[in-house]
């Protein structure tokens, strides 16, 4: 399986999951269809099935005109997004497992497992997919919960919430590569360094993305592993930023942490 980021809008990003052996094709989030509907057409893929993983405009805008394109396709959503998904035919609960592509005829077998993520909204999912061989890479495709260096607003949840969102996501092997919705990088790492600016982790990796970002190059995904060395808002239990935030507990630091870069 081929994973490819196409562009859409000012930064967001959707992702097509490619099985090239059956010509197949699934789509992560596409809030646009006419750059999936390109994608696919260079690919020679037929669209399958699409996963979305909450009920923003930038991430299903696109379900319609797909689902005029390819009528047979499958809509995966989160079951607390009922009504609020175009063309749903899936209600997702934590821990369901969803087969994207069967592997038949030699192709890839991929299987993702649904993580209950509320916080950003109140029915936010995110899809794992474990690695195929044991030093391989999984795959989180989290929306707008992790961002690259941040982590996604507070619309329709609240601190604890996305606390516990994140504490589910942060388990995840370090070997696993996140695909967030946005390119919102260096403006997050522009902000952690203003609470954690003694990570050196942190201000190598700023000045990395810098770099990445002057040519216009992409920075997602990233790898979970980064993610916990260097962004503030999977780092809430750490002693010093507990003491930047002027707090001993995990909801409260994270709670001041986002409400500071809220104002950033």
């Amino acid at each position: 399986m081929e994973i490819h980021r196409v562009a859409a809008f000012r930064d967001n990003y959707i992702f097509v999951l490619h099985d090239a052996i059956q010509g197949q094709a699934a789509v992560v989030d596409p809030g646009d269809a006419q750059p999936v509907l390109q994608t696919l057409k260079r690919l020679k893929a037929t669209l399958t099935t699409i996963l979305n993983t909450h009920h923003h405009g930038d991430h299903i805008g696109g379900n319609r005109q797909l689902l005029e394109r390819f009528p047979q396709t499958q809509v995966y959503g989160g079951a607390e997004d009922r009504g609020r998904i175009p063309g749903q035919t899936h209600f997702l609960q934590e821990g369901d497992r969803i087969t994207i592509f069967d592997g038949q005829s030699g192709g890839s077998q991929c299987v993702a497992e649904v993580i209950f993520v509320p916080g950003h909204t109140r029915a936010h999912i995110a899809y794992y997919l474990a690695p195929a061989t044991p030093d391989g890479w999984g795959e989180l495709f989290c929306g707008d919960t992790l961002f690259a260096g941040g982590c996604g607003r507070l619309f329709e949840g609240n601190p604890q919430q996305m606390v516990e969102s994140l504490g589910k996501l942060r388990q995840l092997p370090d070997t696993t590569r996140v695909w967030c919705a946005h390119e919102y990088t260096l403006n997050n790492l522009k902000f952690a360094v203003t609470v954690d600016g003694t990570n050196a982790a942190l201000q190598q990796r700023l000045t990395q993305v810098q770099a990445a970002r002057a040519q216009d190059q992409p920075t997602v995904p990233t790898t979970l592993g980064l993610e916990k060395q260097t962004n503030p808002f999977l780092r809430w239990d750490d002693a010093s930023l507990q003491e930047a935030m002027g707090s001993t507990s995990a909801e409260q630091t994270f709670a001041r942490l986002r409400g500071k870069k809220d104002l950033f």
